[in-house]
């Protein structure tokens, strides 16, 4: 079992930034794909970006050059760096993992991960 809890949202004005972490609990898996994911009021929760535990990154195409997915050397905490921020970045966003199986170069559907976090609120003013 995976324990994942969210951290670091908030309120910002267009333009600016904010730094999502997601604390898991440990798990040994030496094969898993974690990432990112959100919904935003009245829309279908989506996938923003997710790293494999060989490091490979993907992003949603809404996302790339603005967004940065990371994870710390003991991987127990996973970061998303969120830069240019737009008002339609606001959405309640998600930590979510699956074990035993890589992102495969893609953002996974929500379907496809066997964890989640509660979730955090950014909320970006224009």
């Amino acid at each position: 079992q995976v324990q994942l809890v969210e951290s670091g949202g908030g309120s910002e004005q267009a333009g600016g930034s904010l730094r999502l972490s997601c604390a898991a609990s440990e798990y040994t898996r030496s094969i898993y794909c974690i990432g990112w994911y959100r919904q935003a009021p009245g829309k279908e929760r989506e996938g923003v970006a997710t790293i494999d535990s060989d490091g490979s990154v993907t992003y949603a195409d809404s996302v790339k050059g603005r967004f940065t997915i990371s994870q710390d050397n003991a991987k127990n905490n996973l970061y998303l760096q969120m830069n240019s921020l737009k008002p339609e970045d606001t959405a309640m966003y998600y930590c979510a993992a699956v074990l035993g199986s890589w992102c495969y170069g893609q953002v996974p559907l929500e379907s496809a991960m066997d964890y989640w976090g509660k979730g955090t609120l950014v909320s970006i003013s224009s």
